[in-house]
Order: C-alpha cells, then sequence, then structure tokens
C-alpha cells in the first residue's frame, strides 16, 4: 500500500516546490524556453510533443525519487490516465473533427457560414455568435475541448486568422464548462463530496451569470485589439453584446436550480442567447458601422475603397441559399445536439451499458482482473488498484484506498454518441465513397499530434494525483484563513490546468475543499461549487484545450505544432484575471451576501 505523504522533504515549502516541479517544467518548455530555428531566428517555447514528454519525465522522477512512489505504480497510473483521456477526451474530439471535416468536404459548410454571416456582417458580433452562444451549445452537449475544436474551426472559415479563433474560442469556453457535456462537472462534483446535486448547480448558477454578461464584451475588446482596432469601436457594439451576455445568464440562472433542466443548462441557454440575439440585431438594433478584418480593411484600401462605405453597405451580401438548403446544412450539428442530450440522459447511459449485459467474460491481463460485460468491461490496473491511499487532512481517517479501474464504457460513453451522430450526418448528406474516405483522412492527419500530446498530459495529471502531488499543492491554498473563499476558486483553477478538466477537477479537490471549508466555518455548498467554478477559468490554459485549438485552426502541422506556446502566453493573463472574478464573487457571496447560497434539500 503507497500511502501519500503530503510532506515527503520535511518542510512543507520544499515540499510544495517539489510537487510543482512537473507543472514549472511543462510550462517552462510550453511558453519560455529561448532556441532558434535553421534561419536564426530566436522562439520561445518547443514543440508541444517535446515540453509534454519533458513534463512527464519530471513527473516520474518526482513521484519516484522524491514521493517514493513505487515505479510500477507510478506506470501504471500514467498509463490510466493514457487511456481513460482517449475514450473520454479523445475519442470525443476525434468525432466532433470527423463530423466537421464531414461538413466541409461535402460543401455543406459554406452554407453554414454564409447562414452565420447572415446573423450580422459586423466581424465583432460574429465571435460573440459563434464563440460564445454556439460554443456554448457545442459544451453543453460534448464538452472536453469540441466547442473549441468546432467554433475555432468555424471562425477560421469565416476567414478569422488561427491564432485569432484558437485565442478567442479559449476565452469564449469559460462561463459554459460547469455544465459541460450534460452536466458531467455537476454530476462529479456532488459524488466525490457527498452535497446535493441540484444545489451545487443552482450555487454556480448563482456565480457564473455574472461572467456570462462579461464574457461577450471580453471576446469583443481582445478581437477589436488584437485587429488594431479602438476602445470606441470596442464599445459600439454594446447593445448586442448585452443581449447576448445578459440572455445567457438569465437563463444560466433559471435553468441551473431546477430539477428538469440543470444538467441542460449550458444547451438551453446558448440556444436562448442566439435566438434572442439574432432576434434582436434582425428587428432591434444592428452597429451602424461593419467592422472588418484587418485584412479585409488593407485591401479594400488597395482597391480604392473606400473603408467607410464598404462598413455600411451589405448590398453585396445577397443570401445565396434557400431554405431547404440552409436546413438540410445544419441538419449535422442538430444531430449531433439530439445525440449528446440522448448520451447525456442518466436512465439512457444504464441502458446502453447494460446492453450485451449477457455476454460476460472474466480473465487477466498483465496480472490484473479484466473482466464485466461486453458493454462494460473494466481492467484494474496492476500495481496500482486499491494499492494506493490518501492520507488526512485530505481524506477522512481510514479512508478506502483510492480506486484504479479502466472502465471501457464504449457504447455509453459521449464520444460514441458524438461518432453515432457523425455517421447519421453523412448519411442524411448522401456522402460518397470518396467523401468518406477523404473526410477521415484529413481528420486523423490533423489530429495525430494533438492526440499524442493531450495523452501524455493527461497520464501527467493522473500521475500527480496517485502520487499525492496534487494535494501538496492544494493544501497550499488551504492556510488562507479568511481569504479562503477567494483562494478556492484558484484551487478548481489548478486542478483544471493539472487536469484539462472541470470533471477532474472537481473529482480531485470537491473532497477537499469540503473538508476545508468544514474547518474554517464556511458554507460548504459555496466552497464545493467554487472550485467547478474557478475550474472554469483554468480551462483556457490546460495544455489539452489549447492543443485542441491548434488542431482545428491550424492547417500547416508545423505551425500547429509550435502554436501552443503563443497561445498559452497570451491567455494566460485572461486565465488569471478570470479565476481573480470567481474569487471575488465567492468572498462577497460568504461575507457580505450570504443569502445568495442556495440552502439544500432536507436530508441533503
Amino acid at each position: 500500500m503507497y500511502q501519500q505523504s503530503y510532506d515527503p522533504l520535511g518542510n512543507v515549502f520544499l515540499s510544495t516546490l517539489a510537487a510543482a516541479i512537473p507543472i514549472l517544467v511543462l510550462l517552462y518548455f510550453i511558453a519560455l524556453h529561448r532556441h532558434r530555428d535553421a534561419q536564426g531566428n530566436v522562439h520561445l517555447g518547443i514543440s508541444a510533443p517535446y515540453a509534454a514528454l519533458f513534463g512527464v519525465i519530471a513527473a516520474f522522477l518526482v513521484s519516484c525519487l522524491i514521493f517514493k512512489m513505487p515505479v510500477g505504480s507510478a506506470t501504471s497510473a500514467f498509463a490510466l490516465g493514457t487511456l481513460s483521456g482517449f475514450l473520454g477526451i479523445i475519442w470525443i474530439i476525434l468525432a466532433a473533427m470527423f463530423l466537421y471535416t464531414m461538413s466541409v468536404v461535402t460543401g455543406k459548410f459554406e452554407v453554414v457560414k454564409e447562414s452565420i454571416v447572415h446573423i450580422s456582417f459586423d466581424r465583432r458580433l460574429q465571435c460573440v455568435l459563434i464563440a460564445f452562444s454556439f460554443g456554448a451549445i457545442i459544451e453543453g452537449t460534448s464538452g472536453f475541448g469540441t466547442p473549441v475544436a468546432i467554433a475555432g474551426a468555424v471562425m477560421v472559415g469565416l476567414g478569422f486568422k488561427p491564432f485569432q479563433s484558437a485565442v478567442l474560442n479559449l476565452l469564449a469556453n469559460t462561463a459554459p464548462v460547469a455544465w459541460g457535456a450534460i452536466g458531467t462537472p455537476i454530476v462529479t462534483l456532488a459524488a466525490v463530496s457527498g452535497l446535493d446535486q441540484v444545489t451545487l448547480s443552482a450555487m454556480a448558477g448563482r456565480q457564473l451569470p455574472f461572467v456570462s454578461i462579461l464574457v461577450p464584451f471580453w471576446l469583443v475588446a481582445t478581437f477589436v485589439k488584437m485587429e488594431g482596432g479602438t476602445w470606441k469601436q470596442v464599445f459600439e457594439v454594446w447593445p448586442a453584446a448585452l443581449c447576448a451576455g445578459l440572455s445567457f445568464a438569465i437563463m444560466q440562472f433559471l435553468a441551473s436550480g431546477t430539477n428538469a433542466f440543470h444538467l441542460m443548462t449550458d444547451v438551453v441557454s446558448g440556444v436562448f442567447s442566439v435566438i434572442c440575439t439574432a432576434l434582436f440585431l434582425r428587428f432591434v438594433w444592428h452597429p451602424k458601422t461593419r467592422f472588418l478584418l484587418r485584412s479585409e480593411r488593407e485591401a479594400l484600401e488597395k482597391s480604392g475603397k473606400s473603408t467607410a462605405t464598404a462598413t455600411t453597405d451589405t448590398s453585396e451580401w445577397k443570401y445565396r441559399f434557400s431554405t431547404k438548403e440552409t436546413i438540410h446544412a445544419w441538419m449535422p450539428w442538430v444531430i449531433l445536439i439530439l445525440c449528446c442530450a440522448l448520451w447525456g440522459m442518466p436512465e439512457f447511459k444504464k441502458y446502453l451499458n447494460n446492453l450485451f449485459s449477457g455476454v460476460t467474460f472474466a480473465t487477466t491481463f498483465l496480472g490484473s482482473p479484466f473482466a464485466g460485460t461486453l458493454s462494460l468491461p473494466a481492467w484494474d490496473m496492476p500495481s496500482l488498484h486499491n494499492l494506493v491511499q490518501r492520507m488526512p487532512p485530505v481524506a477522512a481517517i481510514n479512508a478506502k484506498p483510492e480506486a484504479a479501474k479502466f472502465i471501457i464504457n464504449w457504447v455509453s460513453a459521449a464520444g460514441t454518441g458524438v461518432f453515432v451522430a457523425a455517421i447519421l450526418s453523412g448519411l442524411v448528406l448522401k456522402m460518397s465513397a470518396a467523401q468518406w474516405k477523404e473526410a477521415l483522412g484529413r481528420t486523423l492527419q490533423r489530429m495525430k499530434i494533438p492526440v499524442l500530446v493531450i495523452c501524455q498530459v493527461l497520464g501527467l495529471g493522473f500521475l500527480t494525483r496517485y502520487a499525492g502531488m496534487d494535494a501538496v499543492l492544494g493544501l497550499a491554498f488551504t492556510g488562507a484563513g479568511f481569504m479562503y473563499p477567494f483562494f478556492a476558486a484558484y484551487l478548481g483553477w489548478l486542478g483544471v490546468f493539472l487536469t484539462g478538466s472541470d470533471t477532474a477537477s472537481n473529482a480531485l479537490f470537491g473532497s477537499l475543499q469540503r473538508i476545508t471549508a468544514q474547518q474554517l466555518n464556511l458554507n460548504p455548498i459555496l466552497i464545493v461549487a467554487t472550485n467547478s467554478t474557478g475550474g472554469v477559468m483554468g480551462k483556457m490554459i490546460d495544455a489539452q484545450s489549447i492543443m485542441v485549438a491548434c488542431a482545428a485552426c491550424y492547417d500547416d502541422p508545423k505551425e500547429r505544432s509550435h502554436a501552443l506556446g503563443p497561445i498559452f502566453r497570451t491567455v494566460f493573463w485572461h486565465s488569471i484575471a478570470g479565476a481573480a472574478v470567481i474569487g471575488v464573487i465567492a468572498l462577497l457571496q460568504a461575507y457580505v451576501f450570504p443569502g445568495m447560497i442556495p440552502i439544500p434539500p432536507v436530508g441533503k
């Protein structure tokens, strides 16, 4: 039995520093390492697969040499992270990119693009509609980086630069994350903390709406400054930005506290935001001038045309497609939403997990049991399953050893739902055999490097978890005393950065947050929910999300591999600031507005 030690060096500061080494190594090689290319140009950061590899090596050295974790257990933990990541995250992203590529190959994506453009010709509002409102719908259905991939690809298709599209979609994919993949983070948080699920969802729904109102303005400001615009041009579209954010926030607040819709909060909020914003722009208000991309403005100037005239004249933008063609082009996305919603239903998941329950087997693999049903086989990870024990104060005294099973829920996995949506979409689009082949080939070619990086980083995250390094870093926040509600947000933020998932962060720190809240006489509902809401701000800087953004936005493999560092450096301070906003909200709710904290049902 490997019992985790939270002070292996006998000095809290040194032990915390040692636990941070894998993260610091990863960050250094992603964003800070200086090197020269063949032409002698200096760059910061190295190729993503190598940066991830150095982080993994550091994690193995620290876990085995300093934390005294057995080498076999460390290897098994890394393998579990890689395997779980493939089924839980990579499978979703591969299927979603496959569906997107189908739309491109069949030419239907051109119809989708033009239908979006005709909601608003203004580039600022396209950012809001696609990255924020549409992205939230995709986050609610599938999560795990999928909205960054799909919405990012849509924006590149509309003419936005790859770097720009990646950054904007990472910023936008924040406020909806707590209810991603049909509320998976909230479900996980309730399970590990023992608190009521709907109450935790309602608490998150009383924190994140403030951010939801802010994000559209945040997006517009970031985009306009990237394009060399002015603050005046940022505030020219404030009515539409407010409409998009406020409509989303209101529905987010209302849906999150209901038994019927709390797991579908993102979907209903995103759909409501798209409808409200589209109707507002069509019948109520539209900006007097049309903001163009820098490249579009430069092209007009070279041709001798006035950019002022071009921004007001949209007569050349006649819609070329019929209603029937438009509906047909959007069918893959409708099918995606329906399939993900179906796969997210607990009863349907249960049905799928029992689909082949009559076919059972029991064998061993690498000396460990590998058994179950055909629809739900499970492998006890060798040298790891029930051989790692968390210790106080992270866990209760005599806590059960940590389970380490690779449960292959291949039928009920969210990625399977996305893959089914892709297959159905191909049939609806009447794709030829050549188009099927082209779509599959382009998807695999585009995703091979991101898959490698994601597997490495997820393996690193699981290794730090089972070694106890994550707990050492988490405990560093618990000495904040009165300020703990503020730092509870950063603990969730750290968890998402480490694992790449708000769900995994909640599994990691949900119990610790409740224990700390009880020790400090703070409301556990507030503190535990803040782990998830603070965690959403770490989503934009985790390596998996950035690599997904790179895969979707960059066509050139070399550019794709080297884009991680620049993107990370750009969004890092946005992430820090976003977590601080959540921390301040949590502080105010803890001490100034405690009435905002929902009361759980009696007995829960």
